[in-house]
């Protein structure tokens, strides 16, 4: 485990949540913001757990971490980081099943993660992009501290983005 809140468990992913995933990644607002990833199997969802997860976990320290319940053990969603070529900074993120949807858990678990981010990782500057129609991720991001800057096109998206970014601290 890699932080507990007052409601929930975040880990690091492994093969075994590989139906988590697969339910995830093809729930409909993960292919409405984020994007058909072409995971239409359980060995679909453990290739995109080895690729994008588990990759990024040895390579850059941190990924996303599953996030569960502590109630009922139960998987609902995921945050963290991501650290994409074409981006200078790293990326915080999160999604959330649709019956999790609504319940502070995004919050709470990005806030927690956010700080773990600075205090144990020692990442420097944290930044976001979200799909300009996302208004929900977008007023998340603004509750995590982040400012909409602009928009911002990437060489991996088929169309602009919302990009949010810590504030800049005038230390004058």
């Amino acid at each position: 485990m890699i932080l507990e809140t007052d409601r929930l468990h975040i880990l690091k992913f492994t093969l075994k949540d590989a139906p988590f995933i697969f339910e995830l990644v093809n729930s409909p607002n993960w292919l409405k913001f984020i994007g058909d990833k072409n995971v239409k199997s359980l060995k679909d969802a453990e290739q995109y757990i080895q690729e994008k997860l588990l990759n990024q976990y040895k390579h850059f320290g941190f990924s996303f971490y599953l996030v569960r319940t502590k109630s009922k053990q139960k998987p609902i969603g995921m945050t963290g980081f991501i650290k994409r070529p074409s981006m200078q900074d790293v990326e915080i993120g999160f999604s959330f099943l649709p019956n999790s949807s609504g319940k502070g858990y995004a919050l709470e678990s990005s806030k927690a993660i956010l700080k773990y981010g600075k205090s144990h990782l020692k990442i420097e500057k944290v930044v976001a992009i979200t799909d300009q129609k996302n208004t929900r991720s977008q007023k998340l991001l603004e509750r995590l501290g982040l400012e909409k800057q602009g928009e911002i096109i990437l060489p991996d998206f088929d169309k602009p983005c919302s990009y949010f970014e810590e504030p800049k601290i005038n230390l004058i």
